[in-house]
């Protein structure tokens, strides 16, 4: 599933096509992707001005001009793909399949025409349209955490959502009530980098080490956004192009291969933790 500097990457693609466009047509080619899709969702969406769009988490917040919120969420293989014109049609990327075409936003800016299609295999990803202001009681967004770029994340934030607790570390920055939008990949990543064991009790961690960690945490964030993201299976950018953080991981993926830091003999291993794969290396992450 794409996680926050995936979707930040789609966001940062979609925006000079969408912001101040206006949905001149949507095709609705279904009535549900992982869940009903809203009440006269065509009719709302329709002539609508997108005023700007924003993230929380990993979903995509459209502001709308008519005073409602579309609410975008990829799933596992949702695609928002900025459709290529070729002699004033749009031509279908040839990696995809157009039976997985769900919704098609047709879209003016002035006299310049796009065309966004969602394109989701599975049909895990979801949309929603929500009263403008009121997202934050939507149920998919109520209970989430602080963003892990934002201001109110820092190793204070984590010391005391940590405290007193037993569970392991790994399994409590994906808890998406702690801090949201982390997922598998980053949290591996992040926790190598600050040499911190996955499986280590979070409320015995330093409070020098969840500095470590904080920051850890943003500069992966940072670095996969830069990089377009991590593309191993369905991602990819609202271009169409993959993303190449995938080549940077140090250890996500990289079972039985030398650790990538300097002057550490050790080898990285993987273990299941909750019923996922974690990626480490067991002599400089303790």
């Amino acid at each position: 599933m794409p996680e926050l500097p995936e979707v930040e990457t789609v966001r940062r693609g979609l925006e000079p096509v969408m912001t101040s466009a206006r949905l001149t047509r949507v095709e609705q080619r279904r009535p549900d992707l992982r869940w009903p899709l809203p009440e006269r969702f065509v009719e709302r969406l329709t002539g609508a001005e997108i005023l700007r769009l924003r993230r929380r988490s990993k979903y995509i917040l459209a502001d709308l001009s008519t005073g409602e919120t579309l609410l975008i969420h990829l799933g596992m293989t949702g695609r928002m793909l900025i459709g290529q014109e070729v002699q004033g049609e749009f031509v279908h990327d040839p990696g995809l399949h157009p039976q997985h075409d769900h919704v098609v936003f047709h879209l003016s800016l002035g006299e310049r025409a796009a065309r966004v299609t969602f394109n989701d295999v599975r049909r895990f990803g979801a949309m929603d349209l929500v009263a403008e202001g009121a997202e934050a009681q939507h149920w998919l967004l109520a209970s989430l955490g602080p963003e892990p770029l934002g201001n109110g994340f820092d190793a204070q934030l984590l010391r005391e959502r940590f405290a007193g607790r037993k569970a392991p570390v790994k399994a409590l920055l994906l808890d998406q009530r702690i801090v949201c939008g982390l997922g598998n990949i980053y949290v591996c990543e992040a926790l190598w980098r600050a040499g911190i064991a996955p499986a280590r009790a979070a409320g015995r961690i330093s409070r020098e080490r969840l500095e470590r960690l904080a920051q850890a945490v943003r500069e992966v964030l940072v670095e996969a956004i830069e990089a377009g993201g991590s593309s191993l299976r369905d991602y990819r950018q609202a271009s169409g192009e993959l993303g190449y953080f995938q080549h940077a991981f140090a250890v996500y993926g990289r079972e039985g291969e030398p650790c990538r830091r300097e002057g550490c003999p050790g080898v990285v291993a993987r273990m299941v933790q909750s019923g996922r794969s974690t990626f480490h290396c067991p002599r400089c992450q303790t």
